[in-house]
């Protein structure tokens, strides 16, 4: 079994405030029964972590003290609270960043990801994965092929993401499926739409640069919502997946719905959208929402192993713990896909 020196304290860089972040010295966590300590390889930048940086504030959650961001992380073992997982020592892992209560009546009837106790990484008020080492539930710690970079292992928390939309969009083998948005969550969606077999991926994006990028990752077709005359009759797609927030693309993906079709919301934009009822009744579409994920990581390990989902590819850039700050300002750029934070180097 493998065997590491810990320190007493870590690096940690921190939010202090709306763009304004800060190197700390903070101590190492201790792992309780259950738990498993981490020393962190590589974060993923989400939009998330982006909009607590630059206004405070994030799916009406607030930040009101410091706080570490990031939480799409990947990680190796190296303690355990519990003499039951010391053989995990060494281990390469990615974090499922949830912790539940495990108690309520949504994690007893397999709905965990809408746990009102819930603690999620990097949201307020419990800290992220922009520190050197963090405790996670063993459970909650998924170990990972050896052919898998770090990288990619942080990567796929965003992919269970786009795995969970197609799961509850019931996208199969033969689908048509419509997706709005090519930045990264589209882009994993799309890829998670192919790895559940989709024939047709169509993908709405304005900006060239995405649209070309999306056509090497998943997508089938990408179409310009600019573009004079753009409509989206005709394209009677089995799921629609809304990735962008913006009201033209909700209102617009729901004509691109054929009879019987599903719609899931996963980007989050304005809180009250128009929709037309009518369209939704006569044609029968189903219209959900969707957070987070459940129970998926074992499926997305299993599809990021197939030959054409490179999570590697998606990374546009990588920057030091110590450039954090950079990495969280680097997602404005419209060339820029996913963004990386190389904590550690294993």
């Amino acid at each position: 079994m493998a065997t590491y020196d810990i320190p007493k304290t870590m690096r940690a860089n921190v939010l202090l405030g709306q763009q304004k972040m800060q190197m700390e010295e903070r101590p190492v966590p201790t792992p309780s029964a259950g738990q498993l300590l981490i020393k962190v390889l590589s974060v993923g930048v989400c939009g998330s972590d982006v909009h607590y940086y630059k206004t405070g504030e994030c799916a009406g959650f607030q930040v009101e003290e410091p706080l570490i961001l990031g939480h799409e992380a990947s990680g190796v073992v190296v303690a355990a609270g519990s003499p039951e997982d010391e053989n995990r020592v060494g281990e390469r892992v990615s974090i499922d960043p949830q912790v539940p209560c495990r108690k309520c009546r949504y994690c007893k009837t397999g709905h965990l990801n809408l746990c009102p106790q819930m603690q999620f990484y990097a949201t307020p008020p419990v800290d992220g994965t922009f520190c050197d080492y963090v405790l996670a539930p063993a459970d909650f710690a998924f170990t990972v092929p050896t052919q898998m970079s770090n990288n990619a292992a942080a990567l796929l928390e965003p992919f269970n993401v786009g795995l969970w939309a197609n799961m509850e969009a019931h996208t199969t083998l033969g689908s048509r499926v419509y997706i709005t948005g090519a930045g990264p969550i589209g882009t994993l969606t799309a890829l998670a739409a192919k790895s559940f077999g989709a024939s047709e991926i169509i993908v709405s994006e304005p900006n060239p640069t995405r649209r070309e990028m999306i056509l090497k990752h998943g997508a089938t077709k990408v179409v310009d919502p600019t573009e004079d005359g753009f409509t989206t009759d005709g394209i009677e797609a089995d799921v629609f997946i809304e990735c962008t927030g913006v009201t033209d693309a909700i209102q617009s993906g729901l004509y691109a719905l054929a009879p019987a079709g599903t719609c899931v919301f996963v980007g989050m934009g304005s809180n009250i959208v128009p929709l037309d009822v009518a369209r939704i009744s006569v044609r029968e579409l189903i219209v959900t929402g969707l957070f987070r994920y459940v129970h998926t990581w074992p499926k997305s390990i299993a599809a990021a192993s197939q030959p054409f989902v490179n999570l590697d590819e998606l990374v546009t850039a990588e920057f030091t713990l110590e450039e954090a700050e950079e990495a969280l300002t680097s997602t404005g750029d419209p060339t820029s896909l996913k963004s990386v934070v190389v904590v550690n180097k294993e």
